[in-house]
């Protein structure tokens, strides 16, 4: 029996166990897409408690305490920062094959030197110990990323963004690490959801203009993709509950935004319309500016309605979805590329059925740059041991694995770099089964040259940043 998360975990071969320690243990992470404030680094935050820093704010760890019958007082509600603990620590030990049991004690072990399972017996020990930590210098918000040896990173940022806090960060000469603005213009893009109206109108105040049609609203995210770009952004990103091609001219586009704008309801083949035209369009600016476009699909959100006006969106109620076919997604990158528009992109489904439709969809547009079309890593509900492999194994049978991106948090925590070396530890040990079956030659040097560039080197020259 192998002892409990050692140092060789998920490890299950001597040549999966080198490709790990001896190339990939030790390269930089540089985290390309998550959700954290950037306030916060700018500050320098110092969490209050371990409830704070493990449990503010991740709805995944919410799911799983819903499901073990708690109830939302001690998830979200008014509970102590001990009562929510205790129900977290009550339920991990019943998570048993949930990356959440991984990710914890990856946590535990880094951050606060803890090998201790946590569960309800020594719940009160561990967190009087991770609080106790938690006031150490070195595990403030910069501390956490320098010890995770963090060398960039991307937020997430509405177009109207007055980027505030990446222009203070970016004059701080003692900042260690690079922090980037990301574009995310969803909510001019969602022009079915609650909110577009209001959105449309913190972009007339953001770019000084009144916006009335769809040249308007292009001019306006030009300006704006202007701004970011003075700003350091090189990557734009996507939410998009399913794939969208549904071409329509200028004037009928027109016609949707302002029946929009007038608080009418669009229908459905309206809203795709617009979106088309709208994605369309962007992906063109995309390419244009040389930056990279990822697209996030097949997300089913706010399937609860009475949580959803308790709590607000992304609390722990959304689900798998359906993208909605390879044919929409096929159809919308042939119109970027009729128009010799298709930038470097980026392709993530919630539904890991996605992934063989993914990578034979992007295959018939790979041209000039390595990897240009890129199978995103396993997200958000496939951010697993499992969901790891058969998205590694899905790009490989349909692809070139070897030009990979690789891992990144999609996180609100700043706890979460230990995902990069659970992905790392799973990559090592899949490439080392395929050495140990006789199906790859035992090219170490070649192969240790992979892992580090699918662990880091290939995000580099991908999205070209500079370091």
């Amino acid at each position: 029996m192998k002892p409990f998360m050692d140092e060789d975990f998920l490890l299950q071969s001597e040549t999966a166990k080198k490709l790990y320690h001896d190339y990939a243990e030790k390269m930089p992470i540089i985290d390309y897409h998550c959700h954290i404030n950037p306030q916060e680094i700018y500050e320098d935050k110092q969490f209050a408690s371990i409830t704070e820093a493990w449990l503010g704010g991740d709805h995944y760890k919410w799911r799983v305490v819903r499901a073990n019958g708690y109830d939302e007082k001690y998830v979200t509600g008014a509970g102590s920062d001990w009562e929510k603990f205790e129900a977290w620590a009550n339920t991990l030990p019943k998570c048993i094959g949930n990356p959440l049991y991984h990710w914890t004690h990856l946590e535990l072990k880094r951050y606060f030197g803890c090998g201790k399972p946590l569960n309800g017996g020594d719940a009160r020990e561990i967190f009087d110990l991770c609080n106790q930590k938690l006031r150490e210098k070195e595990m403030s918000v910069r501390g956490i990323i320098k010890q995770s040896n963090v060398k960039l990173i991307c937020t997430t940022d509405s177009p109207a963004d007055t980027l505030e806090w990446h222009k203070k960060l970016a004059a701080d000469k003692t900042l260690e690490v690079k922090v980037l603005p990301a574009f995310r213009p969803d909510k001019t893009v969602n022009i079915e959801k609650p909110g577009f109206v209001e959105y449309v109108a913190e972009m007339e105040k953001a770019c000084g203009m009144k916006i009335a049609t769809l040249g308007d609203m292009k001019k306006a995210l030009a300006l704006r993709l202007d701004y970011f770009g003075e700003n350091g952004c090189r990557v734009s990103d996507h939410g998009l509950d399913y794939c969208v091609c549904s071409p329509a001219d200028e004037k009928e586009l027109d016609r949707i935004l302002a029946k929009a704008l007038a608080g009418e309801t669009v229908t459905q083949e309206e809203a795709d319309q617009y979106k088309t035209g709208l994605l369309l369009f962007l992906g063109e600016e995309y390419a244009k500016r040389g930056w990279v476009m990822q697209i996030h699909f097949g997300c089913l959100r706010n399937n609860n309605s009475a949580m959803f006006r308790k709590l607000g969106p992304d609390t722990g109620y959304d689900a798998m979805g359906n993208s909605e076919g390879a044919a929409r997604l096929a159809g919308f990158l042939n119109c970027l590329e009729e128009r010799g528009a298709l930038p470097k992109t980026i392709l993530y489904s919630l539904n890991d059925a996605d992934n063989s439709i993914i990578a034979s969809v992007m295959g018939c547009f790979q041209k000039d740059v390595a990897g240009k079309m890129q199978l995103g890593s396993a997200w958000w509900f496939n951010d697993s041991k499992t969901g790891m492999v058969k998205q590694l194994t899905d790009l490989a049978n349909g692809g070139v694995l070897g030009n990979f991106i690789g891992m990144l948090t999609d996180s609100r925590s700043f706890l979460s770099y230990t995902r990069h070396e659970y992905f790392r530890r799973i990559l090592c040990n899949l490439i080392g089964q395929w050495v140990e079956d006789g199906e790859y030659p035992c090219e170490m040097e070649f192969l240790g040259k992979m892992v580090q560039d699918i662990s880091y080197n290939n995000t580099v020259r991908y999205f070209g940043f500079e370091l």
